[in-house]
C-alpha cells in the first residue's frame, strides 16, 4: 500500500465525484478507479458503493476514513514539526556539557546566542565525558562541551580553551596565604574532589601520576560547587579551575607551581551526521566566540 493512495482515498471521500476527485489530483480518471481498486483489495473490504456513475462511502469506508484523516492529520502535524525544527530561526538545539561548566559559561553562552536567534530551543544535558559521548554517539546530543578524549573516527572534537587548576584550600589552612604551591608540598592531604569517569577527575589523577604521589580522596561529589562547599567547611582540600559562579567566600585558590597545570574543553560532535540548520548555527557560533578569544 503506497501512502499516496491514502490521500486518493481521502479526496474521494470527500468529493463522491470520480472525475472531480481526478481533476483535483491531476491525474486521470481510469488512473485513480485502478489505484481505489488496489486500495480496497489490500484493505480487504469496498470502501465505496457505486451505481452506475454515482459512487458513495459505504459503512466501511466511513469507519476507515475516520482513521485515514488521524492518520492524516498526524503526518501533516509531523511534517510541520520537522519543517520547524528545520528553521534555522526556531529549531532545536541538544547539548551535552560537563558538571563545572553549569555554574555561568553555559547560562552566558546560550543567553548570548538566543540574543540573536530568540526562537531557539534547547535541550540541556549535564553529565560525565564518558555519558556524554555515548549519548553523542545513540543520536541523543547533537553537540557536546568536553574535555579531549581517546581519538574516534566518528567524533569531531575541536579545542575551545584552556583553563588554569588551582589548589582550593580553606580559609584558615596553613597554606592559605601561599602565592603557589607544589603539589608535592600537598600530597598527604585529605583530597575532595569529583567521582571517577569524570574528566576532571581524570585530569587530577594524572597530575599526580607524573608526580609518582597517589592522593587520599576522603570525599567525592557530582557538583563542583559541593566540592568547593565541602573544603570551604573544611573537610579537605581540591584541585579546580577558577569556576565562576559559586561561593568562593570560605575557600581561597592558589596556583600551582608545576607548569601546564590546566585542563582544556572543546566542542565534539558526530562527523558526517546531519545537523540541522539551528544546530549548525549554534555550533559555528561557538567556534567563532572562542576562536576570537584565542
Amino acid at each position: 500500500m503506497e501512502w499516496q493512495q491514502f490521500k486518493y482515498f481521502q479526496t474521494l471521500a470527500r468529493t463522491q465525484h470520480m472525475t472531480r476527485a481526478a481533476e483535483e489530483l491531476l491525474i486521470t480518471q481510469p488512473a485513480l478507479s485502478r489505484s481505489i481498486a488496489r486500495f480496497e483489495e489490500e484493505v480487504g473490504a469496498p470502501l465505496f458503493d457505486r451505481q452506475g456513475r454515482s459512487i458513495r462511502l459505504n459503512q466501511y469506508g466511513k469507519l476507515f476514513l475516520k482513521r485515514v484523516d488521524n492518520m492524516m492529520k498526524e503526518f501533516d502535524k509531523g511534517q510541520e514539526e520537522i519543517q520547524a525544527l528545520l528553521d534555522p530561526e526556531k529549531g532545536q538545539v541538544s547539548l551535552g556539557f560537563l558538571h563545572t561548566l553549569s555554574t555561568d559559561l553555559i547560562p552566558d553562552l546560550i543567553a548570548s546566542f538566543r540574543s540573536s536567534y530568540p526562537k531557539v530551543n534547547f535541550q540541556l544535558r549535564q553529565s560525565p565525558s564518558h555519558v556524554l559521548l555515548e549519548q553523542l554517539q545513540l543520536g541523543e546530543l547533537d553537540l557536546c562541551l568536553i574535555a579531549p578524549m581517546e581519538e574516534k573516527s566518528v567524533i569531531k572534537w575541536q579545542h575551545l580553551w584552556s583553563e588554569e587548576l588551582f589548589v582550593i584550600v580553606p580559609k584558615n589552612h596553613r597554606y592559605a596565604d601561599r602565592e603557589s604551591i607544589a603539589l608535592e608540598e600537598i600530597a598527604e592531604e585529605s583530597f575532595i574532589h569529583l567521582k571517577e569517569g569524570f574528566s576532571l577527575r581524570l585530569t587530577f589523577e594524572q597530575l599526580f601520576e607524573e608526580t609518582g604521589v597517589k592522593p587520599h580522596i576522603m570525599f567525592e561529589g557530582e557538583e563542583a560547587d559541593t566540592v568547593a562547599g565541602l573544603v570551604g567547611a573544611g573537610l579537605g582540600i581540591s584541585i579546580l579551575p577558577d569556576l565562576h559562579g559559586i561561593d568562593q567566600s570560605k575557600i581561597v585558590k592558589i596556583p600551582l607551581a608545576k607548569a601546564n597545570c590546566h585542563r582544556v574543553i572543546g566542542l565534539a560532535w558526530i562527523e558526517g551526521r546531519y545537523l540541522s540548520p539551528a544546530v549548525k548555527q549554534f555550533r559555528n557560533f561557538v567556534l567563532h566566540k572562542f576562536n576570537d578569544q584565542k
